[in-house]
């Protein structure tokens, strides 16, 4: 059993950056995986977020590029990394620069919502380590100024969060301009059918590394729910945020709009308190969790775009504002506490239109919420008790392929390029049981890419 990271056959140089950052034992699937990677083998990998999975390509990766010394043709890469949201590619290449300090690498991070000439100008010089999403990265592609002639390494990550945020096709004609010789490797916390198909076209004889059973939750996060009234959730929000001992609190809400009100109702109660989601220029986002990380705010209030971007010890609660209609976005979101061997707590709002949606997490995950039935404001409307089996079946539409117009979407190419992105649509959605009108942060096709998330 590997215990140490000095029993992994690891150069010294990685070995140094791992003790500068304090790291003495592997996580399981960085014990499992690197082995493999170092061998030069496919791997998917199944693994919640949180569980050290960057680490555990990112340290292979390093060492097989340092082993075999080439320079990156203009325009191209080395390795290249795929990942859903900007917050993620930031941390990712953050966590790349980190384990490579010592060995002289070229990295660059691609996304959309800031201007492509700082990126255009690094991919003419050469890239050995490129992090990028998959829309700025296409049409970064179709304007010819990227190449993937010199490529060795490709790894998707988070791929069935590609898959809920429409990407996959995105990614599928990526893996189409890539060399049929390369090490490939696909990392997700779930494992639906589309995922398990992608697996077979990406990865040739892979090694399976299974750290936890897909779908589950953090054993260390207490999962409670509350039944409330919809019109009841701010206040009940508020009054549990009077406890001190919640130091660091994230709040999911379902919509962009819903989260300015959420946090702007907060800060007016006098709890430090910032916003993250789609119209927000990156920036804006940047500092807003920059702020949160430091202390300085209390309180982030976010929409899924941050369930696997944020990678932030010591956040002591999770609430669902708004309980996600995509059930695996709950395993994503809650993941966000109990970080570092720490524990959390996890609370989830349920009004009387959302009782399906809990019906369908609690059947993901095989297991119950606790409920909370004191409370400053139990659920009047639409009953304070779980729902039956059947229940609310009618309001719960079956979850589709997450494409189509289906509300406030998600921007496909990042918010850049030639507008060929998910932005926000005002339609009703038609998968995901979203049907709460024009304001989902679902998947929605138009033409703006200036809403990207």
């Amino acid at each position: 059993m590997i215990t140490s990271f000095s029993q992994l056959d690891l150069i010294e140089p990685l070995q140094r950056a791992l003790a500068t950052e304090k790291y003495t034992q592997p996580t399981p699937i960085q014990a499992q995986a690197i082995p493999h990677l170092l061998a030069g083998r496919d791997l998917l990998g199944i693994a919640q977020t949180g569980t050290g999975k960057t680490a555990a390509f990112a340290l292979p990766m390093l060492q097989r590029l340092v082993a075999h010394p080439m320079a990156a043709p203009r325009n191209s890469m080395r390795a290249l990394i795929l990942t859903p949201t900007r917050e993620l590619a930031t941390q990712i290449n953050e966590s790349f620069r980190t384990y490579g300090r010592h060995l002289g690498l070229r990295t660059a991070v691609i996304f959309g919502g800031v201007g492509q000439q700082p990126q255009v100008d690094a991919l003419r010089r050469g890239i050995d380590i490129l992090v990028a999403t998959p829309g700025r990265l296409l049409d970064l592609k179709e304007q010819g100024h990227v190449k993937f002639d010199g490529l060795s390494f490709f790894v998707l990550d988070e791929a069935d969060r590609m898959l809920d945020m429409g990407f996959i096709h995105d990614v599928r004609r990526i893996a189409g301009f890539l060399p049929k010789q390369r090490q490939s490797l696909l990392f997700s916390a779930t494992m639906p059918p589309e995922i398990e198909r992608l697996v077979g076209n990406l990865l040739k004889d892979p090694v399976r590394v299974e750290v936890t059973p897909a779908s589950t939750t953090v054993e260390r996060i207490d999962q409670r729910v509350m039944f409330v009234d919809a019109g009841n959730k701010r206040a009940l929000l508020a009054s549990l945020l009077k406890d001190p001992g919640i130091s660091r609190a994230l709040v999911f809400t379902r919509t962009k709009h819903g989260a300015n009100r959420v946090a702007e109702g907060l800060a007016k109660g006098g709890i430090k308190t910032e916003a993250i989601h789609g119209n927000k220029s990156q920036g804006a986002r940047q500092r807003a969790l920059g702020d949160f990380k430091a202390g300085k705010v209390r309180v982030l209030v976010a929409t899924d775009i941050a369930a696997r971007g944020i990678d932030i010890d010591g956040i002591t609660h999770v609430f669902n504002y708004d309980i996600p209609n995509i059930p695996e976005s709950y395993v994503h979101r809650i993941g966000r506490t109990a970080r570092a061997g720490a524990e959390g707590i996890a609370i989830s709002f349920c009004d009387g239109s959302e009782k399906g949606f809990l019906r369908d997490i609690e059947k993901l995950t095989r297991q119950k919420l606790t409920v909370v039935a004191e409370h400053g404001f139990p659920a009047v409307h639409g009953g304070g008790q779980r729902p039956a089996p059947d229940a609310e079946r009618g309001r719960h539409q079956p979850r589709g392929n997450h494409r189509g117009n289906n509300g406030h979407g998600q921007n496909r190419n990042q918010g850049h390029g030639k507008n060929r992105g998910h932005g926000q649509g005002h339609g009703h959605g038609h998968s995901s049981g979203q049907r709460q009108g024009g304001h989902q942060e679902g998947i929605g096709l138009i033409r703006s890419a200036q809403r990207a998330q």
